[in-house]
């Protein structure tokens, strides 16, 4: 429960501290408003056409009588919104942050500068080959994303556990992404591989849940979700850098010369408590 209060602690000064540089936050707003506008046309389309697509995808159903045709492809139309919707808030933060992969870089650098007394982790890597990790680490998020969708979908149909128990798990699986997802553009940063990274959230899960699961009930309003994508990173930062052990006097070894030899924070340091 204490890494629950924690976690959603960092979202919350994650918010304070883009208040409080207002030139950060304008250029952070910037990828969310994009991905929102591409999402909301996509919507739209789905809307306009989706029954359409549905009736050409299912011919079998052409010679069927009145109203089991129609009730039938209404229900797969629901469906097919409804799986897009779901996708959407699960992959809204990926596509955001592989768009605005510059803008939230420079926001985490200013949280790492303004944290650490004018000091900030660089990967050393080019800004081509950062755009390259990014992108296929969040592939891999969106492959497991959707995996957990269709799996939640389904289990959704089951009478009365489906309606009350799986939405909590689905928020809470939601915002475990998320948190994953936001961690990434700091811990790419300290070149921590993916891996690294899912061991350090699978072992602090309370802390993950706290900050990504209020972020996941409010990104279900998209325009919520825009304003608040800029504090989300800065307060993913400040996490990592708990996470990471890192005071506030001085920059981390590792953040000034990665490589193989740099260590995790000992267990009994303050990243590793429960």
């Amino acid at each position: 429960m204490r890494d629950l209060g924690a976690g959603f602690g960092y979202l919350m000064k994650g918010q304070r501290w883009v208040a409080q540089h207002g030139k950060q936050y304008g250029w952070g707003l910037l990828p969310g408003l994009i991905t929102l506008v591409l999402y909301a046309a996509a919507l739209v389309c789905l809307g306009v056409w989706g029954g359409d697509f549905v009736s050409w995808s299912t011919p079998f159903a052409d010679g069927w009588t009145s109203p089991w045709q129609g009730l039938f492809r209404g229900f797969l139309t629901a469906v097919l919104f409804a799986l897009a919707l779901l996708l959407s808030v699960l992959t809204f933060t990926a596509v955001t942050l592989l768009i605005g992969q510059p803008f939230y870089e420079s926001l985490s650098e200013e949280v790492d500068r303004a944290e650490s007394g004018g000091h900030a982790p660089e990967s050393g890597l080019s800004l081509m080959r950062e755009l390259w990790i990014s992108a296929r680490d969040s592939l891999r998020l969106l492959v497991r994303a959707v995996l957990w969708g269709i799996l939640l979908f389904a289990l959704g149909f089951i009478p009365f556990v489906g309606q009350t128990v799986i939405p909590v798990i689905g928020f809470f699986v939601t915002g475990y992404f998320l948190t994953e997802e936001l961690t990434s553009v700091a811990w790419q940063r300290r070149n921590r591989e993916v891996r690294e990274r899912l061991a350090v959230l699978r072992s602090r899960r309370g802390l993950a849940w706290g900050f990504g699961t209020p972020l996941a009930l409010a990104f279900l309003v998209p325009f919520v979700a825009v304003f608040l994508m800029p504090g989300a990173v800065a307060g993913a930062t400040l996490m990592v850098r708990e996470l990471e052990g890192e005071s506030e006097a001085q920059a981390p070894a590792h953040a000034q010369a990665p490589g193989p030899e740099a260590q995790w924070p000992a267990p009994h340091g303050q990243g590793w408590s429960n």
